[in-house]
């Protein structure tokens, strides 16, 4: 082989030799890989950790707005009790160490505003602002690409009053007919013995027997006695809830008239005694006046300014003796609803045909409730108090 021929081989060899090629290749791209793995790990960090910052404003603005409108405090203490919240809840969630450093960086990075609004009367409405910046640091693979830390930020906004928003005016329509003598399945541990009266022996001479059970009636007169409480409580100064009750049998019973607080209305109740057939027709109907007159706008108006949400709270424990009477009665119902009165319906061991007529009359199906003994009577009476007197803390973005 010729010299010249030698030096073009050794010339290919050196050409055509490519790992070199492949070192400096790896060279220039295992950063690049490094990088990319570190920017995955903290894409995946970043979502986690808005999560856990978004949970923390919510629960720290819920918090604020509950303590306003539930606990009576000011604006400066429910800051104080948003910013714990919110350092228990980012401490809880890892976000940052449990140390007097971070303590002070979460305070510094957290913004906290409470407006303040008066409502009619002395009532007050609040809202609740928190909002909150983190820094992420960004791990060492990440700052290869120039990258080394990104803020997050999260923000909520809750809101509560003191009072609810409408002043109300409430008729109570109940079923007092004789099956209302009838006993529940609670037993009364106060007495010895009693007349159980029962659909067998309703009307016939009995004799008194033991154990003795608590009748319908007396579980009517402690369910209303529960809604009454939470009308109470919600306005203990008697400025927003008037009440009046009325019952019926064969025949509607006078009512009472639309007054401030519950005492006349309950006192009513009290004195009802079971008797007679049932039909619901006439009674619904002076419930149902009575809250149309615009006298009762009035006497609102003149007390707190306000326009009452109407209710009309409809028991029966049977059948109306006559079907006419469910016909009329459901036409009650149906002016009510195009008047927005809320009617809640209440079947207290009611039979099918009573039922139907209760859940036709509720104003949804959230307004009727069927009580099969005296616990669901009086937890049924109970949330019907809790709905049309609740002071709401709610989440709102």
């Amino acid at each position: 082989m010729t010299k010249n021929a030698q030096k073009r081989t050794k010339g290919f060899r050196f050409l055509s030799d490519r790992l070199g090629n492949f070192s400096i290749m790896t060279a220039i791209i295992f950063p690049v890989m490094l990088a990319a793995g570190g920017v995955a790990i903290d894409l995946t960090n970043m979502v986690m950790t808005k999560a856990a910052l978004q949970d923390a404003t919510d629960s720290a603005a819920l918090a604020a707005a509950s303590a306003l409108a539930n606990d009576g405090m000011t604006a400066e203490e429910a800051k104080l009790v948003a910013l714990r919240f919110l350092k228990t809840q980012v401490n809880g969630g890892g976000i940052v160490d449990d140390s007097p450093e971070d303590e002070d960086d979460i305070g510094s990075s957290t913004a906290i505003s409470i407006t303040e609004k008066a409502l009619v009367g002395n009532g007050k409405s609040f809202t609740v602002n928190v909002s909150m910046n983190h820094t992420l640091e960004f791990n060492a693979l990440t700052r290869l690409l120039g990258q080394t830390s990104a803020t997050l930020n999260s923000k909520s906004t809750a809101e509560s009053a003191t009072e609810s928003k409408n002043a109300m005016s409430m008729f109570l329509v109940l079923d007092k007919s004789g099956s209302m003598a009838w006993i529940t399945n609670e037993k009364d541990t106060s007495v010895s013995s009693c007349i159980n009266w029962t659909e067998k022996n309703w009307g016939k001479k009995v004799s008194a027997t033991s154990p003795c059970y608590i009748p319908k009636m007396a579980a009517l007169k402690l369910a209303v006695a529960s809604l009454f409480t939470q009308l109470t409580v919600a306005d203990p100064t008697k400025t927003y809830v008037r009440t009046a009750s009325v019952s019926y049998d064969l025949v509607s019973y006078t009512p009472t008239a639309l007054e401030w607080g519950v005492s006349s209305a309950m006192t009513y109740v009290n004195n009802l005694v079971a008797d007679g057939g049932t039909a619901s027709t006439d009674a619904m109907k002076a419930a149902y006046n009575k809250l149309m007159e615009s006298s009762e706008n009035t006497a609102h108006k003149n007390k707190n300014g306000q326009i009452p949400t109407k209710y009309i709270v409809f028991m029966t424990d049977g059948d109306n003796n006559n079907k006419t009477d469910d016909t009329k009665t459901k036409a009650i119902c149906d002016d009510a609803r195009k008047e927005k009165i809320e009617v809640y319906t209440v079947a207290f061991m009611a039979p099918d045909r009573g039922q139907e007529l209760l859940k036709y009359c509720a104003t949804t199906t959230s307004h009727y409730f069927e009580a099969e003994d005296m616990t669901a009577l009086v937890k049924a009476f109970k949330s019907i108090g809790e709905r049309t007197s609740a002071v709401v803390s709610r989440l709102t973005k």
